[in-house]
């Protein structure tokens, strides 16, 4: 199985498909990577808040796969912003992961209210200038944090990973991302099972056309807009699905049916608000 990558602003590139462990309890973290890896899957993506980095790397370390042939995110937690508190953040991670660096480093979330985004932005840079991380991005950052980083800092980030899903598209973010090289990373691609997203006719018809599950259908959506996508699962059966989605293609109609799937005033959102979680 071959993962298309996708260029990344810095000169980089990332698989666009990738295993996502939010979620994944800290012991049982190790096999359900394995069984990932096993599949075919070679990104990673976990955080320091999901308290499962060390069964990740002890996943990563049992593989024997080429650590060049590998993606691994992780992202800096909310109370680690201030001060030297980024790089101390670093350090624990790749401790905890066995590695000498990751792929790509970001800002879990923007935290508005303590206003010190700017400033874990920066300390990002800087972390990605020694080579602890080769790329930079954030997660969960609105339009309006991402104009403020780059007119502060004068450095875009290479991806922003966002809820995005049917019901919940953020077109305003995907648009300005698309207008200056920023990748879009799709957390909850199947709206975390909280709305009928499958019994969708727009989703069921082109699962029932190209013989495949609603849950590849949508994949394939994301995938077909360019996004890079993380489906979570802890059962083997469904990792081996979800990594089932280069063999057909959706059509541009059946892709503007689920376009068309999103009512535009933000009642698709199933996760937190970005400028709530602080």
């Amino acid at each position: 199985m071959t993962i298309p990558r996708i260029a990344l602003n810095d000169g980089h590139s990332i698989p666009q498909l990738g295993y996502g462990v939010f979620k994944v309890p800290a012991d049982d973290a190790e096999r359900a990577v394995a069984e990932a890896l096993e599949v075919g899957y070679r990104h990673i993506d976990t955080a320091a808040i999901y308290g499962n980095e060390e069964g990740v790397g002890k996943a990563i370390a049992s593989s024997g796969i080429p650590r060049d042939e590998l993606f691994i995110t992780t992202k800096l937690w909310n109370d680690r912003h201030d001060g030297d508190e980024p790089d101390r953040a670093i350090e624990e991670s790749l401790t905890k992961l066995g590695l000498d660096s990751v792929d790509l480093y970001l800002v879990h979330w923007p935290t508005p209210a303590h206003d010190n985004y700017v400033h874990a932005w920066e300390k990002l840079i800087g972390i990605r200038e020694r080579g602890l991380t080769r790329s930079a991005g954030v997660s969960n950052f609105l339009v309006p944090h991402l104009e403020r980083i780059v007119a502060e800092t004068g450095v875009t980030p290479a991806v922003d990973q966002i809820e995005l899903h049917p019901a919940y598209q953020r077109r305003d973010i995907t648009e300005w991302a698309a207008e200056h090289g920023v990748r879009i990373e799709s957390w909850g691609p199947l709206g975390q099972g909280k709305y009928d997203l499958f019994g969708m006719p727009a989703i069921a018809d082109a699962a029932s056309a190209h013989e495949k599950t609603p849950a590849q259908v949508v994949l394939r959506w994301h995938l077909q807009k360019g996004f890079v996508v993380f489906p979570k699962s802890v059962r083997r059966q469904r990792l081996e699905e979800n990594i089932d989605v280069f063999g057909f293609e959706l059509s541009a109609a059946e892709m503007d049916a689920i376009d068309a799937l999103d009512p535009l005033d933000g009642s698709g959102r199933v996760g937190s608000h970005p400028d709530e979680v602080n």
